[in-house]
């Protein structure tokens, strides 16, 4: 690998500097963002909206760039870095919310907790509140989610498709009667005919999207992007290809899940075994 020259005096924001360093070693060999795409295997358009920060791409594709330029690690720590600012978060979940509003159909697929769309005020407090927030931004922020269910109200309501981890049905709230009221709603709400919940059960053993919550939607343009959030962050994927890659892996998710009939009598064995429980 040849020498790399100083970068002293480049940008220390996590997404600026790794946009930066992209086109650096691009430059630096000579390629055009089309030559690009053509030696490493992906769309060139994409390196070009990577470069112009305006996405960070996913980790398969930075891995694949650190591979073609011999940069061992070095490309896939500065996107670490960038996935885990938590400026460049909020300005992507505005985008999303925006995206989500506007979306004609959305499809969820949850690992550890029950999607925004589908919580009770209760739910979406304590949730919240076991991040650490708490005080006027806490009451703003339940307020706030819970208002984005109305989404899923009314005439023109978008359809919504939620698959759900046993583990969310396996994670209760420390108030029973709080648990139960969620339970209870998402049963009701599951009957609204925009809406379809599946249940994925443990048995159903390691899957494609076992460590990560995605939410698809479709625009009007008939273009789907993706919200994609691991353990420590969240990014908005736009770029064509890699939402139809995730989409094979929600399709084959879908596939081990409960139909919508045993999802509906799965949740209500939960309830049923929620309301046997001791009060604590």
């Amino acid at each position: 690998m040849p020498a790399r020259r100083m970068v002293t005096g480049r940008s220390q924001e996590p997404r600026k500097r790794f946009a930066e360093e992209l086109k650096l070693l691009r430059t630096e060999r000579g390629l055009s963002l089309r030559k690009l795409g053509e030696v490493a295997g992906w769309d060139w358009s994409l390196f070009s909206k990577m470069e112009k920060g305006e996405t960070l791409g996913g980790p398969e594709v930075v891995q694949a760039l650190d591979q073609y330029y011999g940069t061992g690690r070095m490309l896939l720590a500065l996107w670490e870095l960038a996935v885990g600012d938590p400026t460049q978060f909020k300005e992507r979940y505005r985008r999303y919310m925006t995206l989500e509003a506007e979306a004609m159909s959305l499809w969820y697929y949850a690992v550890g907790a029950m999607p925004g769309l589908l919580q009770t005020p209760h739910y979406a407090r304590t949730l919240l509140a076991s991040g650490g927030m708490d005080g006027e931004e806490l009451t703003i922020q339940s307020e706030a989610r819970i208002g984005r269910c109305e989404l899923l109200s009314g005439d023109g309501a978008p359809p919504f498709r939620a698959i759900l981890s046993e583990t969310v049905l396996r994670t209760p709230l420390p108030v029973r009667a709080h648990w139960q009221e969620q339970l209870e709603y998402l049963l009701a709400i599951g009957e609204r005919q925009n809406i379809t919940i599946q249940v994925v059960p443990h048995a159903a053993g390691p899957h494609a999207l076992t460590n990560t919550d995605v939410m698809f939607l479709r625009l009007a343009d008939g273009r789907p992007v993706a919200w994609v959030e691991t353990d420590y962050a969240g990014d908005l994927v736009e770029e064509a290809a890699a939402v139809e890659r995730l989409q094979l892996r929600y399709d084959r998710v879908r596939d081990l899940a409960l139909s919508p009939a045993d999802s509906r009598k799965f949740i209500m064995r939960v309830l049923e075994e929620a309301s046997c429980e001791p009060s604590t």
